[in-house]
Parts: C-alpha cells; sequence; structure tokens
C-alpha cells in the first residue's frame, strides 16, 4: 500500500472516529449548573472541547486503521468473505 493511500484511509478513519466520540463527555448547560443562554437550544452543550475529542478520535482512529492494515497485510478478512449476495457453491 502506498503511502499516501494509507494517510487517505487513516484520514477517513480519524473523520469517522471524530464523529463518533463527539457526543461523550458533552454536558448542557442544566447538567453544567450554569445558565442557559437566550437563544441557545436546551440540548446545546455546555462547552465543547475540541482538543479532547480530537485526542479521543486520534487514539480511536489509529486503532481502527491499525487493526484495517493488519487485515490488509495478513488478509484475514478478502472481500469473498463479504460477497453475500453470490450463494455458495
Amino acid at each position: 500500500m502506498r503511502f499516501q493511500s494509507a494517510l487517505a484511509i487513516y484520514a477517513l478513519f480519524w473523520v469517522m472516529s471524530f464523529f463518533l466520540v463527539i457526543p461523550f463527555g458533552v454536558r448542557t448547560d442544566e447538567e453544567a449548573g450554569a445558565k442557559r443562554l437566550p437563544g441557545h437550544a436546551e440540548s446545546a452543550p455546555h462547552r465543547f472541547r475540541f482538543g479532547q475529542a480530537a485526542l479521543r478520535a486520534t487514539l480511536l482512529g489509529s486503532l481502527l486503521f491499525g487493526l484495517y492494515y493488519l487485515n490488509y497485510v495478513n488478509g484475514w478478512i478478502g472481500v469473498e468473505a463479504l460477497d453475500w449476495a453470490t450463494p455458495p457453491d
């Protein structure tokens, strides 16, 4: 696998992981004990910590990419294992 391909696939895993970890650890104004500002939704986060979410996404994305790369090298699950439309012989 070329480096550019691996980097692009890692970026996809990172973005997917980022959207997966965004909701964890976020509290609303009510949960944080702060007054809700006018015009904000009740479900709006009190304080969004991008750095913490990015770190979590980096850890999760690296783990998932590592599993993907190990599968790519070792061939544990191939394309033929994912072909459910074709009946087995």
